[in-house]
């Protein structure tokens, strides 16, 4: 039997006033519409307004109670992976982005996980702190990431220039949706999901 193509969400993981992560999610959202092994979803966490974690248990061990959590794990549960688009803020993700994290569990469990960073070092520490709460969620990060550093960040925000501007980008985003959609579907079939 045939697999359904995999689903990833493209999570922005911003939901600041004048934010620049609505632009690399399309971006990557429209690289990755032109392929074939995978179907993508763009998830703004802005439709998700969620307080900060304040459940009595951990989401591992109880089904949260928050309606709007709720409804973040519902958009997870039929995904085979994610891109979390995630800024750099002190050396760190945004937090509303950690906190998606922190209120569901086994919606990501044995899902892989794609990160494109944006900001002064293409969100290298925030991508490297993303990966290790990824993996206490049991999923599967990927090596290969974007990385959109602050002459492509200032160039593509405040100077006029676009993503084509800068064909290393495409290149990487290549090489992570390669990777993701490897990933999601062994993980798929591996899960057992059609």
């Amino acid at each position: 039997m045939e697999l359904i193509k995999p689903l990833i969400g493209i999570v922005v993981g911003s939901t600041r006033e004048g934010r620049f992560g609505d632009k690399p999610a399309r971006w990557i959202h429209d690289i990755a519409l032109k392929r074939e092994d995978i179907t993508v979803q763009l998830i703004d966490l802005r439709d998700h307004p969620m307080p900060f974690f304040e459940e009595a248990t951990a989401p591992s061990w109880a089904p949260v109670k928050n309606i709007a959590a709720q409804r973040w794990a519902e958009t997870l549960a039929p995904l085979d992976g994610l891109i979390a688009v995630t800024p750099e803020y002190n050396h760190g993700p945004s937090a509303v982005l950690k906190n998606a994290f922190d209120y569901a569990y086994k919606e990501y469990v044995r899902k892989p996980i794609g990160f494109v960073g944006y900001g002064g070092v293409g969100a290298a520490r925030a991508v490297e702190q993303l990966r290790l709460v990824a993996i206490e969620l049991q999923m599967a990060p990927i090596r290969n990431a974007v990385h959109i550093g602050m002459t492509e960040f200032l160039g593509i925000w405040q100077q006029g220039k676009t993503f084509q501007d800068f064909p290393h980008l495409e290149q990487a985003a290549n090489g992570l949706l390669d990777d993701l959609a490897w990933w999601a579907k062994v993980l798929k079939h591996a899960r057992g999901t059609k």
